[in-house]
């Protein structure tokens, strides 16, 4: 049985593949599956919890495990241990549930990972580990681990970690040490154990290694070539004007990578890790880098050059936005707007006309700057808001804005919820038939070239506007992903980020 993001299930018998595919589009986005003994299999999903498949239906297995957003299953259908992404863990036995939080002793609400080794549960979160034994809380191990995998290896827990490598816990141990006490070995990412009858082994980011097994010298099985980049889940794109390319991630800084190499330099630190937006300044000079941690600006040659935060000045350290203006630039945050500018940072908010503290995304065209916010569209003239647009004083259909983006004297508005609308030069939003839809527009993933605009949806693949035939097409083959992310666009290509890596096409290519 294999998973897939957001088609359902494939069945292999070793000969043919077989589509599980769910007639509710909520069940097809399936995180987790558990075969059982009676031949039926238990799925994890991200919008209606814990399904049961018996090989003709697909049903909810109990209501107290429906609407559900699932991470990890493990048990059996008498005795089931249910990760979630923010609700802790769920334990179905003898026909009811128990849930257990922060409050009855898990380390964190959000569960990556699951392990049943007897009458013992292991539950792995961001920081750390929870034991539970006969049902019952009983302590936590590898205390600010952040626990992606789980597995056991004689006595002892291993605990596959995002950046710390395999920590051995000593089970039997009196003391149970931390994540950074215990011993590791150094190799990053583990996603998956394999416990088979030759050994224990670790599947990480960059191939497979021996753990432990008849042979203790053998440590590495395979090994994946190295790749351009450090992260496939990307966030952001941009191409400055000596043809560098960069490239951001959702929780991993960025890559720059220069015209005609194939390896990138990785920057992360504690400013750049979390990057929302990368825009390279007009005069070549300097590199805007928008993140969750303040702005980093970088130099020409990609080196640190300043960081601003909520302490220099911003308005809010978590910079969701950067809009290059005629005498400075234009941030903006979850508390606002924040302007640099000769005179030192100033900053707008909603008591002074923004329609929403919340902005997401900022648009340029001349001296007019559009916020696009949780709350709908502001104008601003200057540093001044001009005039608002929501759904109550307009047409458009959704408030809530995510990407906004000059075509001419007019504007493509992305949404969260309706897709995207036009905005003419009177302000009035005009619908489109297949491009205002009932979809995600994520943030600043929209990008306007000389022929097209494209945008990019949360599970919906790629969309993309004809300027000369006023005609938007909906793209989903030849994706890594149906989530796009981010666009860049230079010497003829756009490049497309996803949260499963980068695409390059020639933009010829999307020519009907």
């Amino acid at each position: 049985m294999i998973v897939t993001a957001d088609e359902g299930l494939l069945a292999y018998n070793g000969t043919r593949f077989r589509q599980i595919r769910p007639a509710d589009p909520g069940a097809r986005k399936v995180t987790s599956i558990l075969p059982l003994a009676s031949g039926h299999v238990l799925i994890g999903t991200a919008k209606k919890g814990v399904l049961v498949y018996d090989g003709k239906r697909i049903e909810a297995l109990h209501p107290t495990l429906a609407d559900l957003y699932v991470t990890e299953l493990a048990g059996d259908d008498a005795d089931l241990w249910v990760g979630t992404l923010d609700r802790g863990v769920l334990h179905w036995h003898a026909g009811q549930t128990d849930a257990f939080g922060e409050a009855q002793g898990l380390p964190d609400p959000r569960v990556l990972s699951i392990l049943a080794n007897g009458d013992r549960i292991f539950i792995g979160t961001p920081i750390g580990v929870a034991e539970f034994r006969g049902g019952r809380f009983d302590r936590v191990v590898a205390r600010g681990a952040f626990a992606e995998s789980l597995g056991i290896d004689g006595r002892n827990l291993l605990v596959g970690t995002l950046d710390q490598g395999t920590i051995r816990i000593p089970l039997e141990a009196r003391s149970i040490p931390s994540a950074e006490d215990a011993s590791t070995d150094g190799r990053r990412e583990v996603v998956q154990f394999l416990d088979t009858f030759d050994g224990v082994f670790a599947l990480t980011r960059h191939g497979l290694f021996e753990i432990s097994g008849r042979a203790p010298g053998r440590r590495e099985i395979v090994r994946l070539p190295d790749a351009a980049l450090s992260d496939e889940n990307i966030s952001a794109l941009a191409v400055d004007g000596a043809g560098k390319l960069y490239v951001g991630y959702f929780d991993r800084g960025l890559d720059i990578i220069e015209p005609g190499a194939r390896k990138s330099r990785h920057i992360e630190d504690q400013h750049v890790f979390c990057v929302n937006r990368i825009v390279p300044v007009r005069s070549g000079a300097a590199t805007a880098v928008a993140t969750a941690n303040g702005l980093v600006m970088l130099d020409r040659d990609g080196n640190e050059r300043q960081t601003l935060t909520r302490a220099d000045g911003l308005i809010a350290d978590h910079v969701t936005d950067v809009a290059e203006l005629p005498n400075g630039l234009a941030l903006a945050t979850p508390a606002g707007i924040t302007f640099l500018g000769a005179g030192g940072p100033r900053s707008l908010y909603a008591f002074e006309g923004l329609v929403n503290n919340h902005v997401y995304a900022l648009g340029v065209s001349g001296r007019e700057l559009r916020a696009g916010t949780l709350g709908g569209i502001s104008v601003l003239d200057g540093n001044q808001v001009a005039v608002s647009y929501t759904s109550a004083n307009s047409s458009l259909d959704q408030n809530w804005i995510t990407a906004v983006v000059p075509i001419g004297r007019e504007w493509m508005v992305g949404t969260y919820g309706g897709g995207v609308m036009r905005q003419d030069e009177t302000g009035h939003f005009h619908a489109y038939d297949v491009a205002t839809a009932d979809f995600d527009v994520n943030p600043n993933a929209m990008l306007a070239t000389p022929l097209h605009v494209f945008a990019g949806s949360l599970g919906e693949g790629l969309f993309v506007y004809n300027r000369a035939t006023d005609r938007w097409t909906r793209i989903t083959q030849g994706l890594p992903s149906q989530n796009v992310t981010a666009f860049a666009f230079h010497d003829g290509f756009v490049y497309i980020g996803t949260d499963n890596g980068l695409v390059r096409a020639r933009e010829q290519d999307f020519e009907p």
